[in-house]
């Protein structure tokens, strides 16, 4: 992002000269409070949006006619947004459809996908089935199945109770070490950020901008046992500080 500015038609300045750049392979968490710009950032990261200043770049040499790396993004979004009267097959079969693949001929694809999230069993359930920890695992699925190599995942766990939001994290951590992908994920939590992230990325309050940019290197599993831990919790204390520096600097402003 090379200083972009977001102004809504309704005067609403949601971002302001905001530059960050992302390396290849990292898990990217944008952490601060509401309505500081994150997922406003992360939509127009996807093209979901444009800016009304300033610049997305790409590498060039998977840039398509939109501005956009063909193929390369999947977004999980903070609601499922699955189809009720589809399957989960037809649900994560939906953007190799949209591509003009088959069921037949994207089966094999969907369901490896499926198994990777602990979902090949589910294949022929509907969303109505399924707990809300597994229509999270759906949708991931979905955003996987084309192999991209950005995901990108707004607030994508917070409406779910304490447990499954560790399970989902642990799973996205070892898809994400896995696969090489890069990960953008958007929260507000400063244990979740924590905990998944290899770099930290505070904003202010909006108007949005970067504040804090913050590595987090370990030589740890990041697992159960590392959410107990001296190193975790030191972790959490910087993060946490920066947050609270980063609000108080918007208060001041």
């Amino acid at each position: 992002m090379r200083g972009v500015s977001k102004i809504f038609s309704n005067g609403t300045l949601a971002l302001s000269n905001m530059t960050l750049n992302v390396q290849r392979g990292e898990f990217l968490s944008l952490l601060g409070p509401s309505g500081c710009g994150k997922s406003t950032a992360l939509r127009i990261i996807a093209g979901l949006g444009a800016p009304s200043s300033g610049a997305i770049e790409w590498p060039s040499s998977t840039i398509n006619a939109r501005g956009l790396p063909e193929g390369d993004i999947g977004f999980v979004f903070q609601d499922p947004t699955l189809m009720p009267w589809a399957t989960v097959f037809g649900n994560v079969h939906l953007p190799l459809k949209l591509r003009g693949a088959g069921k037949e001929q994207a089966r094999e694809q969907i369901m490896q996908t499926l198994a990777m999230v602990g979902l090949a069993d589910f294949a022929d359930a509907y969303p109505r089935e399924l707990s809300g920890g597994m229509k999270m695992r759906v949708s991931i699925a979905r955003a996987l199945v084309t192999k991209p190599t950005l995901l990108l995942m707004d607030e994508p766990f917070a409406a779910l109770d304490e447990i499954t939001r560790q399970k989902l994290n642990d799973d996205v951590l070892m898809l994400w070490r896995q696969s090489g992908i890069t990960v953008i994920f958007v929260t507000h939590s400063v244990f979740e950020s924590a905990y998944l992230s290899n770099r930290i990325v505070v904003m202010r309050a909006r108007p949005g901008q970067v504040f804090s940019d913050l590595p987090l290197v370990t030589s740890a599993e990041r697992d159960e046992q590392y959410r107990t831990s001296e190193e975790y919790r030191a972790s959490c204390a910087v993060v946490s500080r920066a947050l609270h520096d980063a609000i108080h600097s918007a208060e001041i402003r």
